[in-house]
């Protein structure tokens, strides 16, 4: 198909299809002239993957570029895909936080992490001073209750995660990294919704101190 098909059947401008090619996140088509190419099913699916990285996925031109660079090049150990996934979600460097807290709740529920990721650390130690300085005290329970649910959904994660192949499984893990948290996220907002509506919906409003 030419370039033109190619943006009505992955429902994207010609001008972005180009760009697309310009930053290296599609491949080149076959040349059949030198100013025409030719595309196929790949390039619709590559397509299809660059924009719900870039919208969905919130990444940036330069990680979603690295993303699709480890997806066609998987690394040698299975292992070595978190990291891949996770760098892809690195925001911008922190300043340096304390990782006391972080390594003492580690140790409490008996996590083996990555010890050089040091960035998702510090990530979860500026969430928590965060939390101090606001003044907003998470119950240890409570967090404990969330790092048993966060600690479920991985499990469930990783044991998803397709063996046939390091290609298939690069896919799996990085795209259900990236792709999957503004999914927890919502799914999260929703059951608040839920817990909140089965919790104070059923009760009756106290009444205004006038009509007391």
């Amino acid at each position: 198909m030419r370039i033109s098909q190619l943006a009505a059947e992955a429902d994207v401008p010609v001008a972005t299809v180009k760009y697309y090619l310009r930053e290296k996140l599609l491949h080149d088509g076959v040349l059949t002239s030198p100013t025409q190419a030719q595309y196929d099913d790949s390039h619709v699916q590559r397509l299809r993957l660059v924009r719900a990285l870039l919208g969905p996925g919130g990444l940036s031109v330069a990680a979603t570029r690295d993303l699709l660079h480890h997806i066609d090049h998987p690394p040698p150990s299975a292992h070595q895909l978190l990291g891949v996934a996770h760098q892809a979600l690195q925001r911008p460097a922190r300043a340096e936080v304390d990782l006391a807290p972080v390594h003492t709740l580690l140790e409490r529920w008996n996590w083996a992490v990555d010890d050089e990721d040091r960035d998702t650390q510090g990530a979860l130690a500026a969430a928590l001073a965060g939390l101090r300085a606001a003044g907003f005290d998470v119950p240890a329970d409570a967090l404990d209750g969330y790092a048993r649910a966060m600690r479920e959904v991985a499990e469930t994660e990783i044991a998803s995660v397709p063996t046939d192949s390091a290609e298939s499984a690069v896919r799996y893990v990085v795209l259900g990294t990236v792709l999957i948290e503004p999914l927890l996220l919502a799914l999260r907002r929703l059951a608040q919704q839920d817990a909140s509506h089965r919790r104070f919906a059923a009760r009756p409003t106290p009444p205004s101190a006038a009509t007391e």
